[in-house]
């Protein structure tokens, strides 16, 4: 590990303990799932919205996503709050209930048959234009991801070799379900939004502007 990135391991470190009671919550590094090489370098600036505090009957992971793309170019799309189902495939529809798209916005998501969910009600908790990150919640809706809370970064990566995505979450484990069932289907849905996200910029004409 190069020595100008002390840290930057925080996200590949699996989670080997279980909190069991409320006493021991805590922030702890989500473990990384389908990691890129590129991953082990992720800015500590960023690398500390990724650390969740995790509660007895809670699962957390981050999933990366390398994208032969300038950050601008993904940023454009990932930043769109009223707009999910841009690179989101799960997604129907989504409309804006509250809010102008600031923090504190939220919004309502309708989901495709098939999957354990109708809707959800999602508010943006953080949308950082200069740093690359957003994070939503869920706070509502009929779904059994209760207390989802989702984190995404972007940052350039070495070298010049586009940009990598990471997003992680912290969720609450459904009844009847383990942790490990719990990360590996959010984690196939992650994965699913990334690829299409890397699908879309790559194949954007131009690089689109983040405001200022």
């Amino acid at each position: 590990m190069p020595s100008n990135h002390p840290r930057s391991s925080l996200l590949l470190q699996r989670i080997n303990e279980t909190p069991t009671t409320a006493a021991a919550v805590r922030p702890t590094a989500c473990k990384l799932a389908y990691g890129h090489p590129a991953a082990a370098h992720v800015p500590e600036h960023l690398a500390r919205y990724h650390t969740h505090a995790v509660g007895p009957n809670q699962c957390c992971s981050a999933v990366t996503q390398h994208i032969s793309a300038p950050v601008s170019t993904v940023w454009a799309v990932v930043r769109c709050f009223d707009n999910p189902q841009a690179y989101k495939h799960f997604v129907k529809s989504c409309r804006v209930v509250l809010g102008n798209g600031d923090v504190g916005t939220l919004r309502e998501v309708r989901v495709i048959s098939g999957l354990p969910a109708i809707s959800s009600i999602e508010r943006l908790e953080i949308l950082d234009d200069e740093r690359h990150v957003i994070s939503f919640s869920v706070v509502g809706g009929d779904h059994r991801l209760a207390n989802y809370r989702s984190v995404t970064t972007l940052h350039a990566a070495e070298n010049g070799g586009g940009t990598v995505v990471v997003e992680s979450y912290v969720v609450d484990v459904p009844q009847d379900n383990t942790r490990e069932e719990t990360c590996v289907f959010v984690d196939t849905i992650v994965k699913c939004n990334l690829q299409s996200l890397a699908q879309i910029a790559h194949n954007s004409p131009t690089p689109n502007p983040s405001p200022q």
